[in-house]
C-alpha cells in the first residue's frame, strides 16, 4: 500500500520516494487551493517531473511452479519477411481459455491466424480465420494486428455462436466503409465477425459467418486488443449476451508525437480508446447488424456513441470479472510514458488518457522530456478522472536505451483466482509484465476506487516442476528479441472453467500450467539485463 501519511519498508525493500512526490500521486478530491492544514505534505511544484514516482514490487514471499502443458505449433505472419521483431515469434498466442459448453475443451487463438482447441491435451486446428478473411487478411505490421482475440457466447452449446475479431488493410481500405467514425487517413480496419457452428460438439468449424461491426484505426497498434462476455452475468439479467470491445486508440495519441494534440480517447463521438458494448444478436445498431443495450451510460446523450461504456484508454489489454461475491470487472491498460495500470471499471468511466497516465499528468509532445510524468494539479477533481487501483512505473532505463523511447514494459491484466491448486493466492488478483515475464499479485480488498493509495503489489517467485527458482526471460530464450534490455518473453495467462491459472508464452509457445503454490520461498529471480 502507498499511501500519503508513510514510508513503509516491507521484505527488506525500502519505497524509493519521498512525501512531497507521494503527495503528487494521490492528490484527491480533498485537495484545494487554501492553506495546507497543520501536519499535511509540503506543497508539490506541478511543472517539475516525477522520478522513481512509485514503489517496486515487494516480494511475496510466495512461490509457484509451473508445469508445463503443452508447446503450440509455431506459426509466422503471412509475409516473409515481418516488420518488426515483435512479430518475429515461435507463434503469436495470446490466450487460453475454456469454451463454456461443459465439454472441457480448451481454445487458443494464435495471432497470425488460426483458432486451437485442445482436446485431451493435444492442440487441433478449429478454424483458420486469416484464411477465412483472405487476402485482406493483416497480421505482418504493427504489434496486435491478425486475428487478435474470440469470444464464445455463453450459451454455445445450443446456439453454436463465436465471434473472433481481425485485422484487415489492402483492398478493405477501398471497398469497405467502417460503421462508426473514423480518421480520413485510416491505415487499418478492426473486423468483428460472428460464427455459427452447426454443430457446436465438433472439434473443426463448419457453419456460416457474418461480419458484426468494422472499426477504423490510424495505424496498426492499440487495435481492437480483447472482445469477451461477461461470465458472472446470468440469463435474464441485463449483462447477459453483452459483447465488450476493447478498443484502443489506434495509434491516434502518444506514438506520432508530431501530432499529440489529438484528445480522440476521450471524445465520445468516436469509438477509438475505449471499452464499447454491444448487443450482438440485436439491430438497433449500425447498419442493424448488432444492437445498443438501453443500459449502456451514454445512451441519448447528444453528440456520443452509443456504444461507449468507458472511455480514456491507450492499449486496453485484457479485462476480467471476478468470479467472487462483488463480481468486479478489472482492466489493464498499457502505458506510453511511464505507467502501468489496472483499473475497476464502471460505465461511463474516463481514465484520462492522453492527459493522465495511470495517476499522473503527462504532457506529450511537449519538448525534448516529453516522456515524463507529473503531479496532478491541485483542482483535478474537475476533470472526473478515474485511476487506477494498481500501477506500477517503469523505474529503470536500461543503458544505452534513450530515455523518451518506449522502455519496453508492458502490463498483461490476469484475473481473481478462485480456483483451488493454489491455495496462498485464493481470491488474490494475478497479473505481470508482458516483456520481463515478472509475475504478480495484489489483494482485492486493497484494489478500491477513491482510496487514498493504489493497491501493494507482490511478487511471485517462479519454479519449475523440479523446484528450482526460475526467471521465465532465461526459460524462453531468444535472445534475438530483446526490448528494453530484456529477451522479451510475451507473457500472456490464460484460465480454465475451473478458475485454474496458465501461463503463456508467444517466445517459444509453451503453455504452463500453476500447479502449485507455497511458502516460504526465497526472494524473486529477478531478471538480468543483457
Amino acid at each position: 500500500m502507498v499511501s500519503v501519511s508513510e514510508i513503509r519498508s516491507s521484505g527488506g525493500l525500502v519505497m524509493r520516494f519521498a512525501c512531497a512526490v507521494i503527495a503528487a500521486m494521490l492528490v484527491c478530491a480533498a485537495c484545494s487551493s487554501s492553506a495546507p492544514s497543520p501536519g499535511s505534505p509540503p506543497p508539490v511544484d506541478e511543472s517539475k517531473p516525477l522520478v522513481h514516482a512509485l514503489p517496486d514490487p515487494t516480494p511475496a514471499g510466495i512461490g509457484i511452479t509451473l508445469t508445463k502443458f503443452l508447446t503450440m505449433p509455431a506459426s509466422m505472419p503471412n509475409r516473409p519477411v515481418p516488420i518488426g521483431d515483435n512479430l518475429e515469434r515461435h507463434d503469436r498466442i495470446n490466450y487460453l481459455g475454456e469454451i463454456p459448453d461443459g465439454s472441457g475443451r480448451l481454445f487458443v487463438p494464435d495471432l497470425n491466424g488460426k483458432l486451437y482447441f485442445i482436446v485431451n491435451g493435444v492442440p487441433r486446428e478449429y478454424l483458420d480465420v486469416g484464411a477465412q478473411v483472405g487476402p485482406n487478411f493483416w497480421d505482418h505490421e504493427g504489434i496486435g494486428t491478425g486475428f487478435g482475440f474470440v469470444a464464445f457466447h455463453p450459451d454455445f452449446a445450443r446456439n453454436g455462436k463465436f465471434y473472433t475479431v481481425d485485422t484487415e488493410a489492402r483492398d478493405a481500405l477501398r471497398t469497405q466503409t467502417p460503421d462508426l467514425p473514423y480518421p480520413k487517413n485510416t491505415g487499418i480496419h478492426g473486423v468483428v465477425t460472428e460464427w455459427t457452428a452447426s454443430n457446436p460438439a465438433a472439434d473443426t468449424f463448419a457453419g456460416t459467418h457474418r461480419e458484426v461491426l468494422r472499426i477504423g484505426l490510424l495505424t496498426g497498434i492499440h487495435g481492437i486488443l480483447q472482445i469477451g462476455f461477461n461470465p458472472t452475468a446470468s440469463p435474464g439479467t441485463p449483462d447477459y449476451g453483452l459483447l465488450y470491445l476493447a478498443v484502443g486508440d489506434g495509434g491516434a495519441a502518444g506514438d506520432a508525437r508530431e501530432s499529440l494534440k489529438t484528445t480522440v480517447p476521450g471524445d465520445l463521438s468516436l469509438p477509438q480508446g475505449k471499452i464499447l458494448r454491444i448487443d450482438p444478436g440485436g439491430t438497433n445498431g449500425a447498419h442493424g447488424q448488432y444492437g445498443i443495450p438501453p443500459t449502456n451510460p451514454f445512451v441519448g446523450r447528444p453528440g456520443a456513441l452509443p456504444e461507449i461504456y468507458a472511455s480514456g484508454l491507450r492499449g486496453p489489454y485484457r479485462f476480467s470479472w471476478d468470479s467472487g461475491d462483488d463480481h468486479r470487472m478489472f482492466l489493464g491498460n498499457i502505458g506510453n510514458e511511464q505507467v502501468e495500470s489496472i483499473y475497476d471499471v464502471h460505465a461511463g468511466d474516463n481514465y484520462g488518457w492522453p492527459e493522465r497516465e495511470g495517476p499522473f499528468v503527462v504532457k506529450l509532445g511537449e519538448g525534448p522530456e516529453s516522456c515524463d510524468i507529473f503531479p496532478l494539479p491541485a483542482d483535478d477533481k474537475k476533470y472526473n478522472y478515474t485511476y487506477p487501483v494498481i500501477a506500477y512505473t517503469h523505474n529503470e532505463v536500461p543503458p544505452g536505451h534513450p530515455k523518451c523511447q518506449d522502455s519496453g514494459y508492458a502490463v498483461i491484466a490476469g484475473f481473481v483466482y478462485r480456483g483451488q491448486a493454489l491455495p496462498d493466492l485464493r481470491g488474490k488478483y494475478i497479473f505481470g509484465d508482458g516483456v520481463t515475464g515478472r509475475i504478480f499479485y495484489t489483494d482485492p480488498a486493497d484494489m478500491r476506487r477513491g482510496n487514498d493509495h493504489l493497491a501493494t503489489i507482490y511478487e511471485l517467485t517462479l519454479f519449475d516442476q523440479q523446484g528450482k527458482p526460475i526467471a521465465l526471460e532465461d526459460v524462453v530464450g531468444n535472445p534475438d528479441v530483446v526490448l528494453a534490455g530484456h529477451r522479451k518473453v510475451d507473457l500472456r495467462f490464460g484460465m480454465d472453467a475451473r478458475g485454474e491459472l496458465y501461463v503463456l508464452s508467444k517466445a517459444n509457445g509453451e503453455i504452463w500450467r500453476v500447479t502449485a503454490s507455497h511458502r516460504p520461498a526465497p526472494p524473486p529471480a529477478r531478471p538480468q539485463v543483457h
